[in-house]
């Protein structure tokens, strides 16, 4: 018995492994020294998966589920070890558990600013940031390409990989996209998702997949920011009458709260600086100018006297509107061409004889 038990000792019966971390995506079953006996039950939980290496080979992978090592379930290996069928032998084998979970609220973000082309601002650099989540998608394909025959592999490995592909791709979004700046934020979603879509074919050589991919923000130069403030200023003013009006009264206020500035003279220069900036920002935004003074009334007409009853008639009227009478035709002297009564030898305005 004490042979027997001994050689017991020396065998695995059972094969499992949980996990007591959150990032530790590969973790090699340690063997003691000892083999594994046909027939020992193996056991592989929800997001895992069961990786056989046999002398550095690739062999069999197991999903989960429990299982009954035999050589009906280990085609590969059985055909490594070139076991005949039903040949029960301990074996020794390198057992890899992979963690096929999703590896949640991994944060990316832009190390450099990203060069943009904007319609409206030109040239501008972008910084942004967010979260994804991952995970194994293909085990063989990590394997090789990835963790190899390291004893444990967390995400710290694959990390910095996967956030410098997620940027390439983030900008090469925005620059097909060609959404102007100021509408960037209406459209993560989209962003995300054309994203996801260039990022993925590049992770599945590595046997990886994006699940989830989140912009959270996308920041923009201090600069463009000020002029995007001052913009939304001017369309905050609106009335810019009433804008001058109010900026009188500001500098009105503030005169009347400074003594040492000059009482009514500073009072008055902050009413004029109020009222040129006001008119500045009139003519800047194209205001109409003010209607021009009507034209000056026409002269009254000249008026003669009546040679009947002496009333003021225009000149040239050829009978009086009062009395009726028929007024002479009036003649004009050749030199100053002013009116003169008829029969007159000279001309009462120049002196010229007639």
């Amino acid at each position: 018995m004490g042979i027997l038990n001994m050689i017991k000792g020396q065998l695995i019966d059972v094969i499992e492994w949980t996990d007591s971390s959150s990032k530790t995506m590969v973790h090699k079953y340690d063997m003691n020294g000892k083999e594994i006996m046909m027939g020992a039950q193996l056991t592989v939980r929800e997001s895992q998966a069961a990786v056989f290496v046999n002398e550095g080979q690739l062999a069999d992978i197991f999903g989960p589920g429990r299982y009954e090592l035999s050589t009906s379930n280990m085609p590969i290996l059985t055909a490594l070890k070139s076991w005949k069928y039903g040949f029960n032998s301990p074996f020794k084998s390198d057992v890899y558990f992979v963690n096929t979970k999703q590896f949640l609220d991994m944060k990316w973000g832009t190390s450099n600013p990203v060069m943009m082309r904007d319609a409206e601002f030109g040239m501008i650099r972008l910084r942004a940031f967010g979260i994804y989540s991952f995970k194994v998608s293909d085990v063989e394909t990590f394997l090789k390409e990835c963790f190899g025959t390291s004893a444990l592999f967390t995400v710290d490995g694959v990390e910095g990989q996967i956030k410098r592909t997620i940027v390439s791709g983030l900008s090469d979004a925005i620059a097909e996209s060609k959404i102007p700046a100021l509408d960037l934020a209406a459209n993560y979603e989209e962003l995300g998702n054309y994203t996801m879509n260039a990022v993925n074919p590049k992770l599945a050589q590595l046997g990886l997949t994006l699940c989830s991919f989140v912009v959270e923000n996308i920041s923009l130069p201090e600069e463009v920011e000020k002029t995007m403030d001052k913009r939304t200023s001017m369309g905050v003013l609106g009335n810019l009458d009433n804008y001058a009006k109010y900026q009188a009264a500001e500098a009105m206020r503030e005169a009347a709260n400074n003594p040492a500035g000059g009482g009514m003279a500073g009072m008055g220069v902050g009413m004029g600086a109020g009222a040129a900036m006001g008119q500045m920002f009139a003519q800047s935004m194209g205001q109409q100018p003010a209607p021009a003074a009507a034209p000056a009334a026409a002269p009254a007409a000249a008026m003669t006297t009546c040679s009947a009853c002496g009333a003021q008639i225009p000149a040239g009227t050829k009978f009086c509107p009062e009395c009726g009478a028929k007024q002479a035709v009036g003649t004009f002297c050749p030199e100053c061409g002013a009116a003169v009564t008829p029969g007159a030898k000279f001309c009462p305005e120049c002196g010229t004889k007639l």
